[in-house]
Parts: structure tokens; sequence; C-alpha cells
């Protein structure tokens, strides 16, 4: 299995920026596709972003699109999410999933870390 451990987080003002990464260890990076989800207070765990095992193919929510990039660095089995133009509705702690699938679907996922806040003043 892998473990997933994401940092990065924290508190910046509406129209800045964040990049969260999530540092893999266990089984070989390269075997997992990658996501990131959010859950804000008093609502679902949502889809943000997956990038394909080979980093190859990326997808996002309308909701990020233009604003946010994922990527993965083989090298040091480490996916990162660069968050530009923060708004406060994108308040939430952020998730990074693991699985073989790749899916904007949370079940689609077998690993996950522990999250991180990251909370847009406006």
């Amino acid at each position: 299995q892998v473990q997933l451990v994401e940092s990065g987080g924290g508190l910046v003002q509406a129209g800045g920026s964040l990049r969260l990464s999530c540092a893999a260890s266990g089984r070989t990076f390269s075997s997992y596709d990658m996501g990131w989800f959010r859950q804000a207070p008093g609502k679902e765990r949502e889809f943000v972003t997956a990038i394909s095992r080979s980093g190859s193919s990326t997808y996002y929510a309308d909701s990020v699109k233009g604003r946010f990039t994922i990527s993965r660095d083989g090298a040091k089995n480490t996916v990162y999410l660069q968050m530009n133009s923060l708004k406060p509705e994108d308040t939430a702690v952020y998730y990074c999933a693991a699985g073989f699938m790749i899916t904007a679907q949370a079940a689609g996922y077998a690993y996950w870390g522990q999250g991180t806040q990251v909370t847009v003043s406006s």
C-alpha cells in the first residue's frame, strides 16, 4: 500500500496562491493515478483534479479549471496542486488520494492522506 502526506496549506488572501504537496511512500508511486479532493465545513467531499499515473492526462472540476494545476514528480514521489487566483469558496480541507483508476469519484481511490487546511480570506 501507499502512505500519503499532504503539506502546504495555510491562510491566504483572495487572489493569492498556494502550492500543496502530497508525498507518497510505500509501493511504487508510478503505479497510481492521483487525485485531489476537498471538503468544506458542512459539505460533502468534492473532486478537484486528477492526474494519470504517467502524468499525460489531467482532469479538473469546472470550479477550478484555469486556476489550479496538478502535476507529479516521479523522482520525488510527490504530486503537487498549484492553486492560483484563490477565492473564499476554495476554503476547505484538501485531501490527496491514490488509486488504480483516474476518476472524479472518491470511491475510486484506495488511499488517502490526512488532509491539509486551506483558508482563503476575503
